[in-house]
Order: structure tokens, then sequence, then C-alpha cells
């Protein structure tokens, strides 16, 4: 991983020769878009890039925006907390429940673990809101625990998907450009003393041995029961979801 910060707190990665055949600064399948008069962001299908080069068998099958609750309910990850599988749908409520699903980047990126801190210094606020936090990484179970055990986080509410199922249904960004050279990465200046007090206790052990996953960006969504009130793909590195926009959402919509 490495994202513009200093290089005392951005670890050196060495990287594949291959990448995934999708294009580097596009996503895999969805687009996001406000829709008018409603304060929801929603999810739409993207054209497909030319298919030269891209093999399609390889490509993941989109959700349209009113499936993709159904869609992701039936990805499996991994608890953090016990290494076994589990199926999103049982995670919450599937008629009424409320919940976070923060997709991180990989469980070695130092931008990991600022959000990671955010979300769990925020849990306090889900809790009385009613609403449950997910959150998930890039790696195995093992490396999810590295993470929890030194940030720390708490075990149960953090999972893995080590073959980034969900990342790919949902179409978050891949790639060397997205990862490396975005743009919007920049603001993770702004957030400069936040990152480094949740590295104090970071370890590249985190890291994917899959390297391939360090070129993953993340994304938050917000479900009440099946329906996406919230969805949001980072654009680069560190390019989180404003918190503010996600607790407007899921701590203002009555639960039932």
């Amino acid at each position: 991983m490495a994202a513009p910060v200093s290089a005392s707190l951005a670890p050196r990665v060495s990287l594949p020769p291959r990448v995934r055949p999708a294009a580097a600064a596009s996503s895999r399948g969805l687009d996001l878009v406000s829709l008018s008069g409603r304060r929801h962001r929603h999810l739409r299908p993207r054209r497909s890039p030319s298919p030269a080069g891209i093999a399609a068998a390889s490509s993941p099958s989109v959700p349209s925006p009113s499936g993709v609750g159904d869609a992701l309910g039936g990805v499996e990850i991994y608890s953090a907390a016990t290494g076994e599988p589990v199926l999103f749908r049982d995670l919450w409520d599937q008629n009424e429940g409320m919940t976070v699903v923060a997709l991180l980047r990989h469980f070695g990126c130092p931008c990991c673990w600022e959000l990671a801190a955010v979300l769990r210094d925020t849990k306090e606020r889900f809790d009385s809101a009613g609403v449950k936090l997910i959150a998930v990484g890039v790696g195995t179970p093992a490396k999810a625990r590295i993470l929890a055990e030194r940030l720390p986080f708490p075990l149960e509410y953090l999972y893995a998907d080590p073959e980034r199922k969900a990342y790919d249904l949902l179409g978050l960004y891949f790639g060397i450009g997205r990862t490396f050279f975005n743009p919007a990465s920049v603001k993770v200046f702004s957030r400069f003393d936040s990152l480094k007090e949740a590295v104090k206790n970071y370890t590249i052990e985190a890291t994917p041995d899959d390297r391939e996953g360090v070129l993953q960006q993340g994304g938050m969504f917000v479900f009440k029961g099946k329906e996406l009130l919230y969805a949001r793909k980072d654009e680069g590195t560190g390019d989180h979801a404003p918190l503010d926009d996600v607790l407007n959402i899921c701590c203002k919509v009555p639960v039932a």
C-alpha cells in the first residue's frame, strides 16, 4: 500500500507484475448517482468498457440498484473473531435492520487503520441509533486480527474478504492508478494527525499475502433491511466517505 503520507507511515510494498484484467482507472460495474428529490445516494449500472482484453467469463455480474441488498446477502465473508465463513444476509435483520457496511482497503493499509479507528470511535453513536456496524477488509481473518489487536478494533464487528467478492459485486475501484496516483488521495494530508495516531502500533504484517489485494479501493454503504440507502466508492487511497453523510442517513432514518 502506498498513500500520500510521510515515509515513516507508509510501508514499501512490492507489487506483482500482473494485475487484474480490469482497467486500472475504472470500477468494475457500478456508478454512484444522487436521485433528485431524495437524500439517499444509490448505485446505477455502468456501461461496460470495450471488451477488448477483458475476459467475459471473469467479469462480475452486476446487480441492479434495487437488487444490491439481495445480491450482497449471498456473498460469503469470514468472521475475524472465529475465522468461520458467514453470509452478509445473516449479519443483520433483512427486513428493517439498519446497518453500515464499511468496506476498508486491505488490513495492512495505514489509511484503513485510520478509518477503522474513526468507525470504532463512532460506534457508540451507531449503537444509540440502533445501527449495526460491519467493517470488512481485504485479507485473511488472521490479518484482520492483527489490525484488531494492535489498533485496537472490536473483533465481533470485523470481517475478512480475502477474495474481494463483495468489492467485485459492488464495483469498487481497483488498480495502480486509483491506488497510487488518484488526485482524491491528497485529502489524506488534512487528516495527518488522525492518521499518525491510528498507526502508532502499525505493522506491515497485516498486509495480505496476495499482494494484488493492495490495489483494491473501498467504499461505504448503508442499508435498511435489503434497501440500499447510501453508497459511496472511494475514488483513491484515503478518500473515505464523509462520516457526517453516513450519520445523517443511518442515524436519522427511523429504525423499526
